[in-house]
């Protein structure tokens, strides 16, 4: 019995000094390796994050995620494993590693030649066929993670708009670079959603009529915009070109900036509605109102024909958005009055940043008409909208004071902002005459007309200007709402140097009819006019 029993100690001393001298090694032994790879992780894991997300909205006032927090495959190394003691070595790891992350194989055996290094990123969001295989090596120092990056599941849709999260030379850990992301960038760091008011079915049609536009016109760029003119609601805003943000370092750094808020043009003859709205609203004209037209007008030496090269004689003022009469507009603004007409512009917002919820918006130049020299020619210009220049957003938040009775409203992203009378700038009457006046532009030329609804809407085409000249480019503009008297949208559509210089009404107004229709149907809008059949 007592044999046994000692049996019984031996043989449990040998399991426990077994245990200990495992635990042994694995500390003094081995510890080193072990430690090198807990340091390895922190540094592949330190910018893993918690961000709130993105989402876009629809008519049922559904969250569609449109920028989340995904997990993604990281690759990365240990040099001082690699070349220790039964590692590859550097050169034998980038032999099995260089075809598989798809780079140089003499750069990446340079890189991970120092003996010392515990850490070496090798691919960020690898593809899973990639971690499977640099998984299945199970070379020694080289280690497959999962890491939280940001992801934008519909890829370029409204891209310049969110923006994107990154780091750069100012910021090493993930933070948002432009867009939504960094303007809201405190709020969604702190894991706090962001509902935006862009509306993903119409952002999809939006930039599909867009692209379509821009490449049957061969068009350098575009930029389409639907707001609520009611509220200020930003429904869809999109350019092209653009990029997808997930992969946004190999983009071109321009396509982050979004020219729908941060870059200015001259818009044409769409101005010609802000001309006609301070006239009437000052009651220094009518709808009704005429003049006689001679097909041109000289000011300060300087010739001003109409787009026609035509004169039409007798006209109303309603004749002159009907017909888009450069000399008519000119005629309007004189009888204005240059202070007069200038303080509307102002009063519209073409001067000042909207306010919009988006970092570093530009602000439209009337630059022209404050000058202490400014001219006759300068006034008469900027009543058809040469020599002054806006944004899109400016342009479309000012017309929509037309659509809405006369309120210039803050334009918003977040939905859960209120919507912000900025300033009456027109009577309820001016706006409805104006109103009738771009109605009967619609349905006199055809073209942006749609059955059983009272569509307002204006063109624009203006050359641009090519040192210190206007050459043979354009930028097609076309805005426009819908139903006339009670509109639930504005549409501004906006092209950039079409192939062969067309006039607006044979390209953006057709695209401008197509998106409209979308609209009316999507919101299920009833018709404001009877159906007549020809």
């Amino acid at each position: 019995m007592k044999f046994r029993y000692i049996i019984f100690i031996i043989f449990f001393a040998l399991v426990y000094g077994g245990l200990i001298f495992k635990l042994y090694d694995l500390q003094l032994n081995h510890g080193v390796n072990f430690l090198q790879q807990v340091e390895a992780r922190e540094s592949i894991t330190q910018g893993d994050f918690n961000r709130g997300t993105i989402y876009f909205t629809d008519r049922y006032q559904n969250s569609i995620p449109a920028g989340i927090n995904k997990k993604f495959p990281v690759i990365y190394a240990v040099p001082k494993e690699i070349n220790g003691k039964g590692g590859l070595g550097s050169e034998g790891v980038a032999e099995n590693l260089a075809a598989i992350l798809g780079v140089d194989e003499k750069k990446l055996a340079a890189s991970l030649s120092s003996p010392t290094d515990l850490y070496k990123l090798l691919l960020n969001k690898a593809s899973d066929q990639q971690a499977k295989s640099v998984g299945s090596l199970k070379l020694k120092g080289v280690y497959v993670d999962d890491r939280n990056f940001r992801y934008y599941p519909f890829q370029n849709l409204a891209s310049q708009a969110i923006g994107y999260v990154g780091v750069n030379q100012n910021n090493n850990q993930p933070t948002g670079l432009c867009g939504l992301e960094s303007f809201y960038n405190d709020s969604l760091s702190n894991n706090e959603d962001l509902h935006l008011t862009i509306d993903r079915v119409l952002q999809s049609k939006a930039e599909d009529v867009l692209t379509k536009l821009v490449n049957k016109f061969e068009a350098t760029a575009g930029t389409v915009i639907i707001e609520n003119p009611s509220t200020g609601e930003i429904l869809a805003m999109g350019n092209t070109p653009n990029f997808d943000p997930n992969d946004y370092s190999h983009a071109d750094i321009s396509s982050f900036l979004n020219p729908a808020i941060k870059s200015l043009y001259e818009p044409g003859s769409v101005l010609k509605l802000l001309t006609m709205a301070a006239g009437i609203d000052s009651n220094k004209i009518t709808p009704t109102t005429t003049y006689y037209d001679k097909g041109f007008l000289t000011l300060n030496g300087q010739t001003i024909r109409n787009w026609d090269n035509k004169a039409h004689g007798l006209m109303t003022m309603t004749n002159v958005i009907e017909q888009s009469l450069n000399t008519g507009a000119a005629w309007a603004e004189k009888a204005t009055g240059d202070k007069i007409f200038h303080d509307y512009l102002v009063k519209f917002g073409l001067e000042e940043a909207t306010g919009v919820d988006f970092s570093q918006e530009r602000a439209g130049n009337l630059n022209s008409l404050e000058r202490k020299n400014a001219q006759d020619i300068d006034f008469a210009s900027a009543s058809f909208g040469q020599g002054v220049s806006v944004t899109p957003l400016e342009l479309i938040n000012a017309i929509s004071v037309i659509a809405n009775g006369g309120n210039l409203m803050r334009p918003y992203f977040n939905a859960d902002l209120k919507p912000e009378v900025v300033r009456r700038v027109i009577s309820a009457d001016t706006a409805k005459k104006v109103t009738a006046m771009m109605v009967s532009a619609v349905d006199k030329a055809e073209i942006a007309a749609i059955p059983g609804y009272r569509v307002a809407g204006k063109t624009g085409t203006a050359q641009l200007a090519e040192n210190g000249a206007y050459g043979q480019d354009v930028i097609d503009t076309y805005t426009g709402f819908a139903p006339a008297e009670n509109p639930q949208f504005i549409i501004l559509i906006k092209i950039d140097k079409p192939k062969g210089a067309p006039l607006a009404g044979l390209s953006v107004v057709p695209a401008f009819k197509e998106l409209a229709q979308f609209v009316l149907n999507y919101y299920n809008t009833s018709p404001d006019r009877p159906i007549t059949n020809n």
